[in-house]
């Protein structure tokens, strides 16, 4: 075998020399072989210096410092110079930063120097951020501005990842075009933070293909490791490096030009290639044919959460709905309070009094003449002469009973009148309690029979009975008499199928059948057992049967039905005139102006009651900035039209010295700044300011907050001031603002003549609030500076009601002008009884301290509220304590109590529990002792009286029993009231035991403030 292998070897050698022997051997050049190429390389970096960035730390601009520490550090570190001894690379730099517009700091140069002097003259924009934008500069400014011998583009995009707009088509597009452009992409993060975690797609999407080299976990700052950044440097060059070698290294200088070899053995399959470049994009083919359906994909991975859509337009009325179901009849309700007494209604206008008429002279006495018909009354002659005593007439019929008189005064003691003749016999009396049997009394005399009654008038015809029931069978009477021949009778009806017949005979043998296929079949399974037949065949008629007996006479038969109506007959001569009638009963009496007014209230609303703030400005300024973002921006719109919707109706005439208005300046940098202005005159209803609001656009860019409080001043405050008028501003930020601005404006809403409130939210980034700046907004008053962690905290319903207290403290209801008008309000308790149970929570979260707060609030309620004049006044309040702590710890201060001095004791000597908490024991208990079993009676509920239930508690509480505590207040028509008190309390709770009224809920900031005049008078005219 060997020698055959040598004698192809020698031959394939013999072939392959005379082909070589007609070139020139190369000689190598020393220098190609031991020399070392040349190799540009260009790296491009792409900086972010837009608020997000700028104004994300403290210290204004730091991050923006740290990011040109960063790449001033990346250039120093490489140098042109021997990489693998094999090529030699040549570094060339250039650069941009941007934030909602573009800068170039410097073009592509081979000069450190010049790159990094640049490169420190750099300030951040500090506005929106438009990256794709930025990554479409950065494409034609590499393509313009390198050397035509550059092998290999790289490129470093330093960002947050934070995205406010897309004007230059997105990312991905840009980053695509990058790519095509034979651009290498790295992406690297602004800081290690964890709230840029949210942000790692949108990094991945810019960086090249694979992430692990062009993204992974590259970042130019660290707050928590600080050697991250030099190892992203150090990586990113090697990465670099290697990549360049690649591209540029080739052993020029062993070519040379050789004679056309023999074909060659086939090879071993080779190892799967890198993925290629992108190619140019084809022309467009022509339209596949459809494709089958493919398998069903993975779900894929869950989106982010949306952001907050704008509100959609009031939709086109619908249809009105199908009736629907009865309902179920609901539970009873709540007992509601006593209505306070209506007003009287309204007198009716006096008529018009009637002309005298004039006396008649007495004419001569005529014959007398035919009866006449009867006349009509005629009007009261002059009174004649007296006439002689007559005779006693027959006593009159009983007039109708007048209407009662009005009570007069209580006259003397007259003298005792005759006995009066015997009255009519009276009602009825009450059923008595039942008496002691007494003695047996002696047998009576029988009575004389009665005189017959009067027959009774004729009764109505009745309904026709329902068929009756078929009697039982009479008894056989006797035979009758022999009966001539009857007609033929009616056919009867066809009897009952009889029983089978017996089997006839065999009927005679059947004809041959013809000749039938002759194959065996296989045999069968055996089948199921069968099924019963249907039943035989109806038997033919039977023959007619001998003639029957004559039957005994049938029972009387039902009356037939009515016959039809008959035809109406002819229509008889006229009648005579009739006489004449007599008076007919008097009629209802017409509508009165109450009554109109009443039902046009009740139909149309137009006569409702409008709030009216009185003369009112109010400025709102809102952070419009990138910091803020698109969804905050939205929430702060939301709070300014829910606030101005609850301050009634605004100024019809903006220009007016009386009425509501309101204006709106939103601000982000410099020459940015929008308003709503006071007078502007198509801003005349809240419909319309609630137009120009949602108009209002999120800018984006920066935060230049001490200027947009001037610009508010200037523009919209000092421009537009009335007299006599109180102005507000509001103002929304996060307390941060560029460092470029003059602090000194954040004080410009301070002149004097403005009450300033600031609001101060945590931004994008989770960061607090500045104090310093929020507090010089405020004019340095720290009850005007208010705090929140979440932008959604705004649109709170108990920051909404907050605002309306601090913005309109006493509003004017004003109601139209209208005869009858009434009030819904409920009688005070002069008026109505009301007992009174205050629930004290005792537990140890509200301490000593507080716990005085609320004896001192409880004595206020007693001296201030009007108190019964004796227990069974059914007027006025009367007051019980109860105070609870756990389960089984309750304690009855004391019961129901109209004596002032006995209640101011018995607080003064109350001492605080300290214990848990178990609410639904303490009502359970409250029901049993002074309502189901009370103890003496002066403790007890007065019958008919309002029980409410007044609790103070810091709105937590076990919830053991509870539901059964509510089932109980349901049953004794308990009306509840609850003081919550803190920031901590489980609105659950409270509404169980509010029954689910929301207005029963009174909140407070602690336990001080339910002693403030404000409050206490809110809530006594809920209780009273």
């Amino acid at each position: 075998m060997l020698p055959t292998f040598l004698q192809l070897l020698l031959l394939a050698w013999g072939l392959v020399d005379p082909v070589r022997g007609q070139f020139p051997e190369p000689t190598p050049s020393p220098e190609e072989c031991t020399g070392k190429q040349e190799c540009p390389v260009t790296v491009y970096f792409v900086l972010d210096t837009s608020e997000s960035v700028a104004l994300q730390t403290r210290i204004q601009g730091d991050l923006v410092s740290n990011i040109k520490s960063f790449t001033r550090d990346f250039v120093n570190k490489v140098v042109n110079g021997a990489f693998k001894n094999k090529v030699k690379i040549v570094w060339e730099f250039g650069g941009l930063h941007f934030s909602d517009r573009r800068e170039e700091f410097s073009r592509i140069t081979s000069s450190k120097a010049d790159f990094l002097n640049a490169l420190s003259n750099i300030d951040y924009i500090g506005r929106g951020t438009f990256t794709d934008c930025a990554l479409k500069d950065m494409t034609d400014n590499i393509k313009q501005q390198s050397r035509q011998d550059t092998r290999i583009h790289f490129a470093i995009v330093i960002t947050d990842g934070h995205v406010t707009g897309s004007p230059c088509g997105g990312i991905q597009a840009m980053a695509e075009r990058a790519r095509d452009a034979g651009i290498k992409v790295f992406a690297v993060s602004t800081d290690d933070l964890t709230n840029s975690l949210q942000y790692e797609q949108g990094l991945k999407t810019i960086a090249n293909f694979p992430h692990e080299l062009y993204r992974s976990t590259y970042t130019a700052t660290s707050a928590t490791n600080s050697a991250l950044p030099i190892n992203t440097m150090d990586r990113i060059i090697q990465v670099m490096k290697t990549e360049s070698f690649n591209d540029c290294y080739k052993m020029k200088c062993l070519e040379y030009p050789g004679g056309i070899g023999l074909k060659g053995f086939k090879g071993r399959k080779g190892e799967k290639g890198r993925t290629g470049d992108g190619g140019d994009p084809g022309l467009i083919g022509r339209q596949g044919d459809p494709g089958i359906e493919g398998p069903i994909g993975f779900p894929g991975p869950k989106g982010y959460p949306g952001m907050l859509g704008d509100k959609g337009e009031i939709g086109t009325e619908g249809k009105k709905g199908i009736a629907g179901l009865p309902g179920r009849d609901g539970i009873n309700g709540q007992k509601g309070k006593l209505g306070r007494i209506g007003p009287p209604g309204c007198k009716g206008d006096p008529g018009d009094a009637g002309a005298p008429g004039y006396p008649g002279s007495a004419g001569e006495r005529g014959f007398a003449g035919d009866p006449g018909s009867k006349g009509d009354v005629g009007r009261p002659g002059r009174s004649g002469p007296p006439g002689g005593q007559g005779d006693k007439g027959p006593k009159g019929p009983l007039g109708p009973s007048g209407r009662s008189g009005l009570i007069g005064q209580k006259g003397g003691k007259g003298i005792n009148g005759p006995p009066g003749p015997k009255g009519d016999v009276g009602r009825r009396g009450d059923i008595g309690s039942k008496g002691s049997p007494g003695s047996k009394g002696n047998l009576g005399e029988k009575g004389d029979l009665g005189n017959e009654g009067v027959r009774g008038l004729p009764g109505e015809a009745g309904l026709k009975g329902e068929k009756g029931d078929i009697g039982l069978p009479g008894p056989r009477g006797s035979p009758g008499l022999t009966g001539g021949p009857g007609l033929n009778g009616s056919r009867g009806d066809v009897g009952e199928i009889g029983s089978r017949g017996d089997t006839g005979p065999p009927g005679p043998k059947g004809d041959k059948g013809r000749q039938g296929f002759s194959f065996p079949g296989s045999r069968g399974e055996q089948g199921d057992e069968g099924v019963e037949g249907p039943n035989g065949y109806l038997g033919i008629k039977g023959e007619m049967g001998r003639k029957g007996d004559q039957g005994s006479k049938g029972i009387l038969g039902e009356p037939g039905d009515p016959g039809p109506i008959g035809e109406p007959g002819e229509r008889g001569s006229p009648g005579g005139p009739g006489g004449e009638g007599s008076h007919g009963p008097p009629g209802d009496a017409g509508l009165t102006d109450c009554d109109v007014m009443t039902y046009v209230r009740e139909t149309c609303g137009c006569c409702d009651c409008e709030k009216q703030c009185g003369p009112l400005d109010i400025v709102f300024v809102i952070d419009s900035s990138e910091s803020i973002g698109l969804t905050n921006f939205t929430l702060e719109k939301n709070f300014v039209i829910n606030t101005v919707s609850r301050l009634g109706t605004l100024a019809k005439d903006p220009k007016s010295n009386t009425g509501a208005r309101v204006g709106v300046v939103q601000y982000s940098h410099n020459g940015t700044f929008e308003a709503v202005q006071l007078n502007d005159p198509k801003i005349n209803s809240l419909s319309s300011f609630k137009e120009a609001v949602k108009k209002l656009e999120w800018i984006a860019g920066g935060t230049w907050t001490p200027s947009a409080l001037k610009f508010a001043y200037d523009t919209l405050i000092k421009a537009n001031k009335r007299d006599k008028a109180k102005v507000f501003a509001v103002v929304i930020t996060d307390g941060r603002h560029d460092p470029r601005d003059d602090d000194s404006l954040l004080r410009s809403l301070c002149k004097g003549d403005v009450i300033v409130n600031a609001i101060g939210i945590g931004d994008m980034f989770s960061r607090e609030q500045d104090d310093e700046t929020l507090k010089s907004i405020a004019c340095k008053q720290d009850g005007k500076v208010q705090k929140m962690n979440l932008f959604a905290d705004l649109v709170a319903e108990e920051f909404i009601d907050q605002m309306e207290e601090l913005l309109c403290p006493d509003p004017e209801i004003i109601c139209p002008d209208l005869p009858c008008k009434t009030e819904l309000a409920v009688a005070p308790c002069m008026q109505r009884p009301v007992d009174l149970v205050f629930m004290v929570d005792g537990s140890e979260r509200m301490g000593i301290t507080n716990f005085r707060h609320v004896r001192d609030f409880i004595e206020k309620v007693a001296t201030t509220i009007p108190l019964a004049r004796n227990n069974s006044d059914a007027t006025r309040a009367r007051i019980a304590v109860v105070q609870y702590g756990s389960e089984d710890e309750q304690q009855l201060v004391f019961g129901f109590s109209n004596n002032e001095t006995a209640i101011l004791n018995s607080l003064a000597t109350m001492s605080y529990l300290d214990s848990s908490s178990n609410v639904g024991s303490a009502i359970i208990y409250g029901i049993r002792n002074l309502v189901q079993r009370p103890g003496p009676a002066s403790q007890a509920a007065r019958r008919g009286a309002e029980l409410s239930f007044v609790f103070i508690t810091d709105g937590t509480s076990g919830n053991k029993s509870l539901g059964e505590a509510v089932d109980s207040m349901r049953k004794h028509d308990v009306v509840p009231t609850l003081i919550a008190v803190g920031p901590d309390v489980d609105m659950d709770i409270l509404m169980l035991i509010g029954l689910g009224e929301r207005a029963a809920i009174y909140r407070a900031a602690d336990y001080s403030q339910i002693l403030h005049s404000s409050f206490f008078d809110r809530l006594y005219k809920w209780i009273c």
